[in-house]
């Protein structure tokens, strides 16, 4: 993957300088997401290994956000700050607590004498430690032995606009391992992302472990085969030639990743595909589909009209088994059932389906999924949980606690907000970030939903995103967040994922967090100092904004 590091050491200057073991600040203020009111100030605080963290309020999740300070000071000072409990100090980092401000709000002050950080909760503490982070000269950020640092003194009040900022990654298509789901999960912290959408099930893999159904892995986490990335289906279909698989998540490494994620506040949403994108699953369970023989796990991408038979009560017992499952492992308010790209062409010719219909009063087969949707929901109510859909669960109707996730564009969130459903935006035309970001084939990846129309989502682009396009102020309200998706069809290694996900990931953080102060001439500017954390991390990234606008 080209990187281009010639150009952008053109961009991006060195600018901090080294002396002796202490780094100087490098004067930036450059925060993404940025900040809701932030002031620089003249001055320069020291921090060094001897500069201590003080905790001025008890907070059972606190540890969580003073652990992650010092696994980014560790490798400046080669230690870690000590903290501790007790009144402020003069010279010190410290903590206190302001009952007023937003759960993930916070205060960050940087003076010659220390920084002070106030929040009502450790949530808000962890996000002023992310913009810290942010503030530390570049060059010292895998120092290892400095003897202090310098830090410009500034005044921030922060708080995010979105309650949801997500970002989804597909594991089904193409697997990822644990280390690696968590590498997603650290990079999504670091753009203050709070939710993080697991899809785990799928026509070409089933990827959880389910105890009551041991098939779906034995069976449905395994393919005979794979469409080699970059070739469609119905165009210039080729295959690798070998099996994929088995690959799939224990239940106890669920829940090693989702404690990964509590711990840097991040809340993991499951999604199990119900009633399409079932293949895997019907595979596993024959009995689950309207014919109960001949099916294996699909092979190629695209939709498959091979789906679950609602007509059967034995396959809501299913459903039900797998999400009780789920339930346990995820604590998550909100349960995603998919709902998306559900061919019922077999639910017209089965006998199981065509009785459900005529015994519930139904109109047609689109109603019969909304009737698998209202009982779904109706089970993840009963044990305090919430339901995501993707948005053709609109096409049905849906009831008025469903939470819409507009991905066809934001046409279906649109109309959910208009009709009072909660709704996150994540549009396909500007948050899929599984689409080339540049338009020169012969260095992005070729990829995109077909040949000869390849989909082209640069950061510009993304960066347009108005989750509140044509909602009046009233209906604002139901827009609770934004999310930014990567699909795997065509993405098989870790480094193509990094490279997708980044610099993108940051412009739908930025709208997400401070949606009254988007501002793409500042973004631009500021992500430059953005990808120099990246540098540090060792993360992957596209250039391709700054290579195709290098005249501009």
């Amino acid at each position: 993957m080209k990187r281009l590091f010639l150009l952008l050491s053109a961009i991006i200057p060195t600018m901090a300088a080294l002396a002796g073991g202490h780094i100087k600040s490098d004067a930036s203020s450059s925060v993404i997401p940025c900040p809701v009111k932030m002031t620089v100030r003249e001055g320069v605080f020291k921090l060094s290994p001897a500069t201590p963290v003080v905790v001025t309020f008890e907070d059972d999740k606190m540890q969580y956000a003073t652990d992650f300070l010092n696994s980014v000071l560790e490798p400046v000072f080669g230690k870690q700050l000590k903290v501790v409990a007790g009144p402020a100090k003069k010279g010190a980092i410290n903590i206190a607590k302001n009952p007023s401000l937003d759960e993930e709000g916070y205060t960050l002050d940087v003076t010659g004498n220390g920084v002070n950080i106030s929040a009502s909760s450790a949530h808000g503490v962890f996000y002023a430690f992310q913009t810290l982070r942010q503030l530390l000269p570049t060059a010292a950020l895998k120092a290892g032995d400095a003897k202090s640092v310098g830090i410009s003194a500034v005044s921030i009040e922060d708080k995010p606009h979105f309650p949801y900022r997500g970002t989804l990654f597909d594991i089904c298509r193409h697997f990822f391992t644990v280390d690696q789901v968590k590498e997603v999960i650290d990079m999504a912290a670091m753009h203050k992302m709070n939710r993080f959408h697991w899809h785990l099930t799928e026509d070409q893999g089933w990827r959880i472990e389910i105890k009551k159904y041991p098939k779906l892995t034995e069976i449905g986490s395994k393919r005979e085969d794979s469409q080699v990335v970059g070739t469609h289906h119905a165009v210039d279909l080729k295959m690798e030639g070998k099996p994929y698989g088995p690959y799939f998540y224990t239940q106890d490494e669920v829940r090693d990743i989702v404690k990964y994620a509590e711990e840097r506040f991040i809340t993991v949403i499951p999604e199990i595909e119900i009633p399409g994108h079932s293949v895997a699953a019907l595979a596993a369970y024959p009995e689950l589909g309207c014919t109960g023989e001949s099916y294996k796990v699909r092979t190629i991408w695209g939709i498959s009209k091979e789906v679950a038979c609602p007509g059967k009560e034995s396959t809501f017992k299913f459903w039900e088994d797998v999400l009780a499952e789920v339930l346990e492992l995820f604590p998550s308010e909100y349960i995603h059932i998919g709902g998306d790209e559900c061919p019922r062409d077999a639910w017209k010719v089965c006998p199981a389906c065509q009785a459900r219909i005529k015994a519930e009063g139904l109109k047609n087969e689109a109603e019969l999924q909304t009737y698998v949707n209202h009982r779904i929901e109706k089970f993840l109510t009963q044990h305090g949980r919430k339901m995501i859909g993707w948005d053709e669960i609109l096409e049905g109707g849906v009831s008025p606690t469903t939470t819409v996730m507009s991905w066809r564009g934001s046409k279906g969130g649109i109309a959910a907000a208009k009709a009072g459903n909660t709704v996150i935006m994540s549009p396909n035309t500007h948050c899929y970030l599984d689409y080339p970001q540049g338009n020169d084939t012969s260095i992005e990846p070729p990829f995109g939903e077909r040949p000869g129309r390849r989909h082209y989502l640069p950061l510009e682009k993304v960066y347009q995103l108005d989750p509140y396009d044509q909602l009046k102020p009233s209906e604002r309200k139901y827009v609770i967040g934004v999310q930014g998706n990567l699909w795997t069809e065509h993405i098989d290694t870790f480094e193509l994922v990094q490279y997708m996900y980044l610099p993108r990931l940051a412009a739908i953080a930025d709208i997400g967090w401070n949606y009254k102060g988007r501002n793409f001439s500042r973004f631009k500017s500021d992500v430059l100092r953005l990808l120099k954390l990246y540098d540090a991390e060792g993360y992957n990234y596209s250039t391709s904004y700054w290579r195709e606008n290098a005249e501009k």
